[in-house]
């Protein structure tokens, strides 16, 4: 009987005949292929590690986006070559894309649009501009009790988790936020790029040169992704280093990033925390790891998506 691993998260689950086996480790489920009671296990068991209630939130968040980029239309990408195996650290990676990731981007409408032309002008009144999905994270953090009903602590809140500065593993001196390593991107003692997981940033970089796009990086067993989607995983250099994987939402505006990501951090005090969610075509994994009582990084990890190379 042919048999294929599936990754999971955390979870036991067991053929319904009793005759097939299962055997379950800390990511992988080996299951057989031709069972059709394993097939309907992994579907059920797939739907409850999703959280709905975040998921339905999630959704409208996205659909409140009034500032998201159109793909096809705002912007236009070229995915080009699947990108190889390279080590964490190394500064050297073949390079599968002889052109930039994008091949246009409605500057016209980045420059017009305040919370896209505040964000790229990197000014700390950013948070001073309240966008919709901000409000509407911050009506549900109330809710929950995660945060202060007054809209003016909510900003202030969200202030310190993202901007307040603090020592990245050991380094000398306050030289770190959260809004640095996941919007911006910073190196690590100048071996290894940390963060930059935001499109408007490597779009920017790209253009100035200083980002080298590789290639794409493709789900295990899957296919190319879609030229419009928009969530990817890449790979590309920046200050002579090369980021083996980088996962980042493409065309999505700052605000969602920051309430989507606020919203997951405020949900736990745990150093780190995964969020398995369906937002419109897309089931991703959303990560957020916590410095002490702010943001470390945040990204999303695309799972599967409603392309023809789903399952």
């Amino acid at each position: 009987m042919a048999q294929s691993y599936i990754t999971l998260l955390d979870s036991s689950v067991y053929c319904i005949t009793g005759k097939c086996p299962i055997m379950m480790t800390k990511l992988n489920l080996l299951v057989s292929k031709d069972c059709q009671a394993c097939e309907e296990s992994i579907s059920s068991l797939n739907r409850e590690l999703i959280n709905h209630e975040l998921s339905k939130l999630f959704n409208v968040l996205w659909d409140a986006d009034v500032n998201r980029f159109v793909p096809g239309k705002d912007y236009t990408v070229s995915l080009q070559g699947k990108a190889g195996f390279v080590q964490q650290g190394s500064n050297v990676a073949r390079d599968s894309a002889s052109e930039p990731l994008f091949r246009n981007v409605n500057e016209q409408r980045l420059k017009n649009t305040e919370t896209y032309s505040t964000f790229i002008s990197l000014l700390d009144n950013y948070e001073t501009s309240t966008g919709m999905a901000e409000l509407i994270a911050h009506q549900y953090l109330v809710e929950k009790k995660w945060s202060n009903p007054d809209l003016k602590n909510f900003k202030s809140q969200l202030y310190d988790i993202w901007f307040h500065l603090y020592s990245r593993e050991g380094r000398k001196g306050l030289d770190s936020c959260g809004f640095e390593h996941v919007f911006v991107g910073e190196t690590k003692k100048g071996h290894e790029i940390l963060g930059l997981h935001n499109w408007v940033q490597f779009y920017l970089q790209e253009k100035l040169k200083h980002i080298d796009y590789k290639g794409y990086v493709a789900r295990k067993n899957k296919s190319r992704p879609d030229e419009d989607d928009q969530v990817l995983s890449l790979q590309f250099s920046w200050k002579g280093l090369v980021k083996p994987v980088g996962s980042t939402f493409i065309g999505v505006s700052p605000e969602f990033e920051f309430a989507l990501y606020t919203i997951i951090f405020l949900q736990s005090n745990e150093r780190v925390t995964r969020q398995r969610v369906r937002i419109e075509e897309y089931e991703l994994e959303i990560v957020v790891y916590r410095h002490g009582r702010y943001i470390g990084t945040a990204y999303p990890v695309l799972l599967s998506s409603n392309n023809e190379d789903l399952y």
